[in-house]
């Protein structure tokens, strides 16, 4: 392609090489490979099942090293507006009937009064149509209701991120934003020393609403818990933004001839990952939290994926300070073989054909990654990431999290393994991102670049191709050490619709 002035300083303003910006147009021509998978993981085989006992063992664990002086984190994706939240009631506002029509709707007011933003929202009405939610609805103006809601003059939550919403009623206090349910979260599994430590990553656009909030509710869990936060956030860069293409995969541009850039997914997020320093980071979307009431499983099952993970760095840089004293024997090499296809799930068939020297350095390397343990709940048809047992570049086998769309579904037998999966992800993760000696890793250098996706967007009525970044809990961790642990249902309650917050466990 030719690129004017104006692409060179647009790719400077947005850290982007001119070399990235060729290798971006290159993958839409030649597209992504599909990953080739062995099997799908089952408690079988790939997802440890704990017994009770073990369950209590490794809570102690977890409670030992956040007393040892550790620095541990809590990394909450947060960014993007919540308007797919509310899809269903934008289509309300804009359609030729003026009464809840599909369930959806009838569900949504029939239940009105059971939302956290209930009082907020007839606040707003009575502000702006001087009369009740109520009123309102008995004089069949349901789509002012519905505006009032969504609409700048009302309380916007069309245009907000999840975060600041009201997520969660509670008796003896005001309603809960699903931010602060993060913040009582932190505090109950993610406290080192009595600090809890969060990050939210969050859009340009909204960051000072997520900052105004935490001034106001920080000090009130601070008293309530008798912790410190320290709460810290990040926007996605620009660097990862991706260059959109044409139909014949040249650059799209904008009508005044600017290229158009996308944001590049979670995927970029693994650089904000990267910039975190903490020993052990949890991992848990926004949207994901429920009441006091539910939250127990949801503690008990993050301190047992966090001593799991403890449990496993302890040995790996066990093994990583034996080898790299040069004082080991035939039987300890054999231990730590067993260790790397038992306990971390990763093998390689050459391995038996390995000179000693070859096999070492093997070893070194895949227990010297990052490493992440992640919960597993059984699969009931929610959309989201699988558990496999996926081949590597370099020929080994190891469990990865795959999205339907890096699976070759023309394949009768990966197919197969993708729709009789048991379990999915459910985006439940704790993480270890520094070596034994005490240094980061370079989180970037274990993405698998192979793994983006390519979806079909439009803009101002043109069709276009967009790519999105290898996903971060995907491709962005595919050379991560990586083990799978079954966690129950309930520690699962994702809010994708405004009417999920009507279910049992919202309430």
């Amino acid at each position: 392609m030719n690129i004017s002035t104006a692409d060179k300083a647009l790719l400077v303003k947005k850290g982007i090489s001119e070399e990235q910006l060729a290798e971006q147009l290159k993958t839409f021509k030649t597209g992504f490979p599909f990953l080739k998978i062995e099997a799908a993981a089952t408690p079988e085989r790939g997802i440890l099942c704990p017994s009770d006992e073990e369950v209590q063992c490794y809570i102690q664990k977890w409670g030992a090293f956040c007393a040892d002086g550790h620095s541990v984190l809590k990394f909450v994706p947060a960014s993007g507006a919540a308007s797919r939240m509310f899809k269903d009631l934008f289509s309300f506002l804009g359609a030729d009937y003026n009464v809840p029509t599909n369930d959806f709707e009838k569900k949504f007011f029939d239940n009105i009064e059971k939302f956290a933003f209930y009082g907020d929202l007839d606040a707003a009405c009575q502000k702006n149509h001087s009369a009740t939610i109520a009123q309102l609805i008995a004089e069949g103006k349901y789509k002012e209701v519905v505006a009032n809601l969504l609409g700048e003059a009302g309380l916007n939550y069309g245009a907000l991120p999840k975060g600041v919403l009201k997520f969660h009623n509670y008796s003896e206090q005001a309603a809960r934003t699903a931010l602060e349910e993060h913040l009582v979260e932190g505090a109950l599994y993610a406290s080192a020393d009595g600090k809890v430590r969060l990050h939210f990553t969050v859009s340009t656009d909204h960051r000072t609403l997520f900052e105004t909030l935490v001034a106001q509710c920080k000090p009130v869990y601070e008293a309530k818990f008798g912790v410190v936060y320290d709460i810290t956030f990040s926007e996605q860069k620009p660097s990862t933004d991706t260059v959109a293409a044409d139909a014949n995969n040249e650059p799209f541009r904008e009508e005044n001839g600017e290229l158009l850039f996308r944001p590049g997914g979670h995927g970029a997020l693994i650089e904000n990952l990267n910039d975190i320093d903490a020993d052990i980071i949890f991992i848990k979307n926004i949207d994901n939290v429920v009441p006091d009431r539910l939250k127990d499983d949801t503690v008990t099952y993050k301190k047992l994926l966090a001593g799991i993970l403890v449990s496993l760095q302890e040995k790996a840089f066990e093994y990583l300070r034996l080898i790299d004293s040069g004082k080991y024997t035939h039987e300890q090499i054999e231990e730590m073989i067993r260790f790397v296809q038992q306990n971390l799930q990763c093998r390689h068939e050459e391995i038996k054909h390995m000179e000693d020297c070859e096999l070492v350095l093997y070893l070194r390397k895949k227990l010297n990654r990052p490493m992440r343990i992640c919960g597993m709940v059984k699969n009931v048809g929610e959309p989201g990431g699988g558990p496999f047992f996926a081949c590597n570049p370099d020929g080994s086998v190891s469990l990865q999290i795959l999205e339907s769309s890096q699976i070759d579904m023309n394949n009768a037998a990966s197919k197969s393994m993708f729709e009789n999966g048991t379990h999915f992800n459910p985006v439940d993760l704790v993480c270890a991102v520094k070596g034994y000696k005490g240094e980061k890793f370079d989180l970037p250098a274990f993405v698998d670049k192979n793994t983006g996706f390519i979806s079909h967007k439009s803009k101002s009525g043109r069709e276009l191709k967009a790519m999105e970044l290898p996903g971060l809990w995907n491709g962005a961790m595919s050379d991560w050490c990586t083990v799978f642990v079954e966690v129950p249902l309930i520690t699962f309650n994702p809010v994708k619709t405004v009417n999920d917050l009507l279910r049992d466990v919202h309430q």
